[in-house]
């Protein structure tokens, strides 16, 4: 086992270079507490702005025609026929609760592509606005890539509406070769799954349309390739086209267990020795939960990183003084020639923006679908609502105002990243001054979101469009007043722990003011560092700093 361990770690800089990236949690509606299908997206990329997405819905002219950008860095890339007409689209949510997230497993390089048009962004973007359901939305990207080539690496999507949610892995043919190879797996009602850039489809029914849809060539593609021989029943779609290395296994796999293990402490037991090495059997594609799941759970489950289990990183030295549950880029270092590595958690500073979809079938799409969002790492900002129907980006939310060289009071991703980048070298210190007012705001939305939709249940029966208008003003409210309670938190902080002190408070969070009308300094405390820290100076430093008597 030593060597099985040490063979994969040669893999490590390669596999977790491609793993830096984003993470999908599924939930059928059989398995929430309200009966909605739920899906979760972090865009984790460094450097990337975080913003909320909008193409209003259009019609075409017949010989009109769409320019492709690809999504990660603009590069122009060819054009596609356009629909004749296109749907409303807010983030990565349509006007018919359609939506669709993805992580990228990158897979075998020689597959890519580029000279293919549809990027794995835009086949989100484009299928968004062509897709009343999730089975069209599989239609829709499948037969874009058929016909346009496919520009990207290895790519895993969730898709899903207000009934059904699916898992659909994609890579290319190569250069030279229109098209991909693909299969969809759809997730059944009382389960809940997950991926995290690591192809996790192994085997697939080959006659359940169904629950299971794939291209004609998916098996003998791979065989062709030399990729898989054997029988088709055992054919898995991971093993042959992204294999997986260490870095697939403790970067990426390993942010599933974590998802399973809080939802399903059986299953996270039995998989534990599989994420540390010791084990072969991979992880199911989906689980049962032990109980219903509700959106703040999943809002929750956003912002993990392995606290209390055995890859908990906030108790060793690389969490520094104050617990920190981060790890600085790149995840890989050397130290005498030797390859390391940091956990990557779930929760991670790198993401752009999060977002946890509610889809419900039982209200019209107006209402039931609602794309819980935010900008930055989801444990450092606020989950607002944003309504399906809404017709207009929250400014603060905008791409117009700032942009990922240029800074904006009026931007959520700026002002979020500035208060994360305060609490999180004093994390431990700091971060129960953050979670007041983030428990505040998403606790009131939460509460308040069954009467703001009878409210436009109401108007819907009257007047759709007045509901319209009504959740639009309300998304960018509610977006707005996010925003400005983490303006005035960074003011706080800023004050409260001023120079490595902090600044005594009163019961009601006031700054205790001098005694004395006219004094100029404020009551303080020293909190210093930690007793297990200051431990581990001293035995780091031995008598480097030992205090003695001067003769």
């Amino acid at each position: 086992m030593k060597n099985r361990i040490l063979l994969v770690a040669a893999l490590l800089v390669a596999g977790i270079a491609q793993s830096l990236a984003c993470t999908n949690f599924l939930v059928g509606k059989g398995a929430s507490k309200d009966g909605s299908v739920i899906v979760s997206y972090s865009a984790d990329s460094y450097g990337m702005f975080g913003e909320l997405y909008h193409f209003p819905a259009a019609k075409h002219g017949k010989d009109a025609m769409r320019k492709i950008y690809e999504w990660d860095s603009g590069k122009y890339l060819g054009e596609i026929k356009e629909a004749p007409e296109t749907f409303n689209v807010i983030g990565n949510m349509n006007e018919f609760q359609v939506t669709i997230g993805e992580t990228t497993f990158g897979g075998r390089s020689e597959l890519r592509d580029k000279d293919g048009i549809m990027d794995y962004g835009s086949l989100i973007y484009v299928a968004l606005q062509r897709s009343r359901t999730a089975r069209e939305a599989i239609k829709v990207m499948t037969d874009l890539v058929k016909e346009y080539g496919y520009y990207s690496s290895g790519e895993s999507f969730s898709i899903a509406d207000p009934n059904e949610a699916w898992i659909m892995e994609m890579i290319g043919k190569g250069k030279g070769v229109k098209g991909a190879v693909w299969v969809a797996v759809r997730i059944p009602d009382g389960c809940i799954a997950a991926h995290a850039n690591q192809a996790r489809i192994h085997q697939f029914p080959l006659d359940d349309k169904e629950n299971c849809l794939y291209s004609s060539d998916v098996i003998s593609f791979a065989r062709e390739k030399g990729y898989f021989e054997g029988l088709n029943r055992d054919f898995s779609f991971a093993n042959a086209y992204c294999p997986l290395d260490f870095g697939g296994l403790r970067a990426c796999e390993s942010r599933v267990w974590s998802f399973y293990n809080m939802f399903n402490k059986e299953v996270g037991q039995k998989y534990l020795s599989y994420i540390e090495g010791k084990t072969k059997e991979p992880m199911p594609l989906y689980i049962k939960p032990d109980d219903k799941v509700s959106v703040r759970d999943i809002q929750w489950a956003m912002r993990d990183h392995y606290e209390g289990t055995a890859l908990d990183i906030t108790n060793d030295v690389g969490a520094t003084a104050y617990k920190m549950p981060y790890r600085l880029s790149p995840l890989t270092f050397e130290v005498n020639g030797q390859k390391y590595f940091n956990e990557r958690p779930i929760s991670t500073q790198q993401s752009a923006f999060t977002f946890v979809s509610q889809m419900r079938s039982g209200m019209p799409n107006e209402v039931g679908g609602v794309l819980w969002f935010g900008t930055d790492d989801a444990n450092m900002m606020v989950f607002t609502p944003v309504y399906c129907c809404t017709n207009r980006t929250p400014n603060c939310y905008s791409g117009e105002i700032a942009d990922c060289v240029t800074f904006s009071w009026e931007s959520a991703f700026w002002i979020y990243n500035w208060v994360a980048d305060m609490v999180r070298p004093r994390y431990s210190l700091m971060v129960d001054d953050m979670r007041t007012v983030q428990n505040k705001l998403e606790d009131t939305y939460a509460d308040t979101q069954a009467g703001i939709e009878s409210v436009a249940l109401a108007m819907y029966q009257q007047d759709p469009k007045k509901a319209v208008d009504f959740l639009t003003n309300y998304t960018e409210m509610t977006a707005q007043c996010a925003v400005d309670a983490w303006k005035k938190l960074g003011e706080y902080l800023i004050v409260k722990y001023n120079d490595g002190v902090v600044k005594k408070t009163n019961e009601d969070g006031s700054f205790v003011r001098p005694k004395y009308e006219q004094g100029a300094n404020a009551p303080l405390v020293r909190p210093g560092y930690p007793k297990e820290f200051l431990e581990e100076i001293v035995k780091a430093t031995g008598d480097r700093y030992k205090v003695y008597p001067v003769e």
